[in-house]
């Protein structure tokens, strides 16, 4: 092998991890706690610009391109160790689609909600309890139906994303973090005003749970499972059924045991 092989081959592994690692469940541990500091990350920076915005103290502008940012940036350094889900329903649509197994979406939920408890905990030992913490609450002028119209909207919008650039049920690589990260800023950009853009029960459980705000919490979990249900339906009708042996093979690490045996069967 070359030495310019052998780079590639690095870059590959950086990006896209070790499949054995990935399968192992012995390392349980490792995509745990991925999974609860990239969710972390993202609700610190997500409720933590919902909160300054509100104080006046940065634009909304900055508040919704910034978790875009968060996002692009924990796929490209953290997506190869879980998937970086970062999102209930985004773990549960890889399940519907058969590329993710439903045995790991709980661990996987609860790992996502600790995350964002712990980001608001952070939050309220800096600010205390004002702004709602930065929860995602319908804007003024606008009804709970509205806001949880635009968030099965938006939401579907972003698991087909999800969908279309991941590979299997991990959110890995450059063309992924761009995808995810683009989308979360562009529906921020326009329709913050409406809902708050959350597109994830996890971003709203960290403030609802710690700021004691729950008015509204029904609109940020049924909003994104129904968008997600309605990208799951759509990624059948654009590229047919999930969990082919090529994705269940990816999706559980094992994808180059399958290219070994049957080269074929990932062709084209």
């Amino acid at each position: 092998m070359t030495t310019h092989e052998q780079r590639v081959g690095y870059r590959l592994w950086l990006a896209f991890g070790s499949p054995d690692e990935f399968a192992d469940p012995r390392l349980w541990y490792r995509r745990g706690f991925s999974e609860v500091f990239g969710t972390f990350l993202l609700v610190l920076v997500a409720a933590g610009g919902g909160l300054l915005h509100a104080k006046g103290e940065i634009s909304l502008a900055a508040a919704v391109v910034a978790p875009g940012l968060m996002v692009l940036a924990i796929i490209l350094f953290m997506g190869a160790v879980s998937g970086a889900h970062l999102n209930p329903v985004v773990s549960v649509a890889f399940a519907l689609r058969g590329d993710f197994p439903w045995r790991r979406v709980p661990r996987y939920i609860v790992a996502q909600l600790l995350g964002a408890t712990l980001a608001c905990l952070f939050l309220l030992a800096i600010f205390g309890n004002v702004e709602h913490l930065g929860a995602t609450l319908p804007g003024p002028g606008y009804h709970a139906w509205q806001a949880f119209l635009m968030e099965i909207a938006l939401t579907g919008g972003l698991v087909s994303v999800i969908l279309g650039t991941a590979s299997a049920a991990q959110n890995v690589g450059t063309i992924g973090a761009l995808g995810v990260g683009a989308y979360i800023a562009l529906a921020g950009l326009w329709a913050a005003p409406v809902s708050g853009t959350s597109m994830n029960p996890a971003r709203s459980f960290g403030p609802a749970l710690v700021s004691g705000d729950w008015s509204s919490y029904w609109v940020y979990v049924a909003g994104p499972l129904l968008g997600a249900l309605f990208a799951v339906g759509c990624a059948w009708i654009l590229r047919g059924p999930g969990g082919d042996a090529a994705a269940r093979a990816a999706a559980s690490g094992r994808l180059s045991e399958l290219v070994r045996s049957r080269p074929d069967s990932v062709s084209g």
